[in-house]
């Protein structure tokens, strides 16, 4: 039965089915002749008349929704709503208890072997809580059709545990792995009830929660092969305790005490759009690490166990330069100085934030994307992200003709006029290092707080990389720029219920959410997501804040000394405010930089000189120029607006980027960027989307000008 009707039929026959249910019963078997079932029954029900289920009916009904709920699991999913359930069975339970045993955690297979209730109420949770997703009241239950088409790639929600659910396909027909490690019953999966989608499960879904420190000391203990030689360095640069972040527990308490509350009628407040905007229930930390395998060291003549390795791996770093000349290093044995050389190796490796496979790279709004056919790449992207020690930039690529993720990949881009964004060419030693994500090399869901992405060559912040960095537009998205996002999965969440839309930042007095961004109490900061909304910019999403604002961000180093051009993405409407922009790299005392930005300038106001784009390309080449003498450039042919991938920005007069200034500035600086409202009211609207460091090398070039991409 084809999925868009099965939905449509279960929407518009819920209420009859419920009433039929309610004056009917019937005795019925599992089906094993049909994959896709649609009953009467809510997932409470329908598990209730099933032997095999009995178990899991029975933990249902023990558990709790949270902490501080009295309903029961059992009587959540008996009402309406749109669950994803991954039943175990009673064999699956069993085989489970059965592995408990060889862990040591009981001493033979039965619940009466638990004599610590505590333990006991751990083990009932894992089964229960990491076996449903409560899919909200705008999203749908997930059949199989409706999982991610790419293994390894997450489910949109988590389940109740917290915990995002992986997706893996084999070989073998039909066959999906949760985790990569939990099969679903070939034949009694996506079973259609009233309130829910149900897949019986071969084995209890039970990821592991576990952080990465203590991962990395599994791996060091047991010298087990794949990533000993990183386990190893990243212990000896004394990054163990970092890396056992995992979650922000005084937000916790703030969040439980309802010190931390959703925001009401945000159109009441000046906002152009309305409803709530929800704030995030946790705030937790997260790190993504790219890591060259065992087997490339040991292709290098260095043994994963040498008792020496840390010495050899730095002198092999430092003969094979893979180092800037830049950089002032030392190379003793004092591996934990931000200033040794291997330090500086394993921190490139590091991003502070959990980068799920399928966000590596984002796809949503760019020039030629349909979210009718995500899959299919448009154009080349990139993100460009801030890595942790000493702070560098490190470029993660994606092109159709790539491929796969890059880190560090330079092509040669068919970004003229006319061109496609795509990837015409690509030097040997501007390939970049390829990262894994198979089952086999990656590890997705075995860490709570962290990824670990294989690669297939040496990465390394040398001078060619920050040369080639140096020759291109240096374009941040604004919640790239602020690690816990993407960790907290706010960032471009593919959901259209209103908690994922609109999420509200907490005030920054209660509790300062993003390490990276600083506002004042005088105004509510919202993300708008915008999944699914035909809004233009990068990615289509926006941070927006209403009030007497004054907004501040660290912004991402440079990658070499010189002259760059700082640009501020705008989409103007009567709604917005107008801001005066401070820069510098004193926190406390940053000057202001030119005069106030407007972000209510009206289409084709004579200040922007903006006109439409012709079929003369050098009067087009004229107006960019006359823009760009009135502090203006139009806005990028990169992006488009969703709905229409063949459109572009430069099409629009709302669409623009405004030069704010044109300054020197150094790598090893951190400079600020900070805005606040000039105007006497307090109903319009910060806008913040993207920035642009453009070197004077790509904005200033007489034999390469810059392209409109």
């Amino acid at each position: 039965m084809p999925k868009k009707y099965i939905k449509k039929m279960k929407k518009s026959l819920f209420l009859a089915i419920l009433l039929l249910f309610l004056y009917s019963s019937c005795t019925e078997q599992v089906d094993t002749s049909s994959r896709y079932v649609f009953t009467n029954n809510t997932v409470t029900s329908y598990l209730e008349k099933f032997e095999q289920y009995s178990e899991y009916y029975r933990l249902l009904g023990k558990k709790p929704v949270s902490s501080v709920s009295g309903t029961n699991l059992r009587q959540l999913l008996s009402a309406r709503g749109h669950y994803t359930v991954f039943a175990p069975t009673n064999d699956a339970i069993q085989a489970y208890l059965d592995t408990l045993v060889s862990q040591g955690v009981i001493d033979y297979p039965s619940w009466d072997a638990f004599t610590d209730s505590t333990k006991l109420d751990s083990i009932e949770r894992v089964i229960v809580y990491n076996s449903i997703i409560d899919c909200g009241d705008h999203d749908d239950p997930l059949h199989t059709w409706d999982f991610p088409t790419q293994s390894g790639f997450e489910m949109v929600r988590a389940n109740m545990n917290d915990r995002k659910l992986s997706v893996y396909y084999t070989s073998e027909p039909n066959d999906i792995l949760i985790n990569g490690l939990y099969p679903i019953d070939h034949k009694n999966r996506d079973i259609l009830l009233l309130n829910g989608v149900l897949h019986q499960m071969e084995q209890v879904v039970a990821p592991r929660s576990i952080t990465a420190n203590a991962y990395l000391w599994e791996i060091i203990s047991e010298q087990r092969e794949g990533y000993l030689v990183m386990a190893r360095a990243i212990s000896a640069c004394g990054l163990m305790d970092t890396l056992s972040a995992w979650r922000d527990e005084n937000y916790e308490t703030l969040y439980q005490r309802g010190l931390i509350t959703n925001l009401p009628n945000i159109n009441a407040l000046g906002f152009a759009d309305g409803g709530i905007a929800t704030a995030p229930r946790h705030r937790l930390f997260g790190f993504t690490i790219f890591a060259e395998t065992d087997e490339f060291w040991r292709s290098q003549g260095i043994d994963p166990a040498d008792p020496d390795l840390l010495p050899k791996l730095q002198k092999w770093i430092q003969e094979q330069g893979l180092y800037s000349e830049d950089d002032v290093f030392t190379t003793g044995r004092d591996y934990t100085s931000p200033d040794n050389l291997l330090n500086l190796f394993v921190t490139y490796h590091i991003l502070p934030m959990r980068i799920p496979s399928d966000k590596l790279v984002i796809h949503h709004n760019e020039s030629r994307f349909s979210l009718n056919n995500p899959d299919k790449i448009g154009m080349a992207c990139e993100e460009l992200y801030t890595t942790m020690g000493k702070r560098r930039l490190l470029k993660i690529y994606e092109s159709k003709e790539s491929q796969g993720v890059y880190l560090n990949r330079f092509p040669v881009l068919d970004n003229g006029r006319h061109g496609s964004g795509g990837e015409l060419s690509c030097d040997e030693d501007k390939v970049g290092c390829r990262v894994g994500r198979d089952l086999d090399e990656a590890v997705l869901s075995d860490i709570i707080n962290a990824v670990i992405y294989p690669l297939d060559k040496p990465l390394a912040y040398t001078d060619d990389v920050r040369d080639n960095l140096h020759k291109q537009r240096l374009r941040f998205d604004a919640l790239g720029m602020l690690p816990e996002s993407m960790t907290n999965d706010i960032r471009k969440r593919a959901s259209e219920d209103i908690a994922s839309q609109q999420v509200y930042i907490p005030k920054q007095s209660i509790c300062q959410y993003f390490n990276d961004m600083w506002m004042n109490d005088d105004c509510n900061m919202v993300y708008f997501n915008a999944y699914r909304y035909t809004w233009p910019g990068k990615n289509g999403d926006e941070m927006k804040a209403v009030g007497r604002y004054e907004v501040t961000y660290r912004l991402p180093p440079v990658p070499r000394r010189g002259v760059y051009e700082l640009r501020y993405a705008i989409i103007s409407t009567d709604r917005r405010g107008v801001a005066q922009v401070y820069f510098g790299s004193d926190f406390d005392r940053l000057p202001v930089a030119g005069i106030p930005m407007d972000w209510t300038i009206p289409p084709q106001n004579p200040i922007t000189a903006w006109e439409a784009d012709t079929e003369d390309d050098d009067y087009n080449n004229e107006i960019d120029k006359r823009m760009r003498n009135n502090g203006y450039m139009n806005g990028d042919k990169s992006n488009c607006v969703l709905g229409n991938p063949n459109s572009s920005l430069r099409e629009y007069t709302w669409a623009m980027r405004r030069i704010l200034l044109r300054q020197y500035m150094d790598p090893d600086l951190t400079y600020y960027i900070r805005m606040k409202s000039v105007l006497d009211t307090d109903a319009k609207e910060f806008y913040m989307d993207y920035i642009e460091l453009c070197p004077k090398e790509v904005y200033d070039n007489p034999e390469r000008p810059e392209d409109i991409w």
